[in-house]
């Protein structure tokens, strides 16, 4: 049984941004689909209110991140590799059935394994900004403009909201598997507990970190 060493790896605006992010997604996907008449909760104009408000304390909070990734350099924690990439799908694809041993560990300096780099850049860089422009077309082209976005050459906003629908569906499939991969750590809840408290137990002989010895 190999040593484990409680660590420090989640930093308290890490942590507050983590949270308030997925909080906004979710609100922003409740009224978003009631705005796409799925159906009625806060009625209409209220929900296409709320909405813009959510999407606006969204935008700030991505500044900041933005800001906080570069000055802290953890923007290197998504910076993507091959090595160990098949290891790791085959581990949640059939290894993770058979309680096989995680292909890669968790060091502070590497808190993401292959795939989820993947993933996660492909959000920040893809997705996220994207839903971001589609909807800052909609609350400054549609109303004005009579549904037409002249400015941009787009006859309407047709195409606009299929891929602002598009990118939700895609937010919400992410935090449905997100969900469930919190649950692989080596216990059902580690993951959790420390994107709560910041600590995780980590095996010592892979934490790369002596840190600031």
């Amino acid at each position: 049984m190999k040593n484990t060493k409680k660590v420090y790896i989640y930093k308290g605006f890490e942590r507050f941004w983590h949270w308030t992010q997925a909080l906004l997604i979710m609100f922003l996907a409740l009224t978003g689909f009631e705005i796409h008449s799925s159906y009625s909760l806060f009625g209409f104009e209220t929900a296409v209110n709320l909405h813009n408000k959510a999407a606006w304390g969204f935008i700030v909070l991505i500044v900041f991140a933005i800001f906080w990734h570069i000055t802290t350099g953890e923007w290197k924690q998504y910076i993507p590799t091959t090595k160990n990439l098949k290891a790791q799908i085959e581990f949640y694809i059939t290894g993770i059935f058979r309680n096989a041993p995680h292909p890669t560990k968790k060091t502070l300096l590497s808190k993401l394994n292959p795939l989820q780099r993947l993933v996660y850049l492909g959000l920040k860089i893809l997705i996220i900004p994207v839903m971001v422009v589609s909807g800052l077309l909609f609350m400054f082209f549609r109303y004005p403009q009579s549904g037409m976005i002249k400015t941009v050459n787009i006859e309407n906003l047709e195409i606009v909201a299929l891929i602002h629908t598009l990118g939700a569906f895609l937010l919400i499939t992410f935090l449905i598997v997100h969900l469930y991969l919190i649950t692989t750590g080596h216990t059902i809840t580690s993951n959790l507990k420390a994107m709560i408290t910041g600590w995780e137990e980590l095996e010592e002989d892979t934490e790369e970190t002596k840190q600031e010895n």
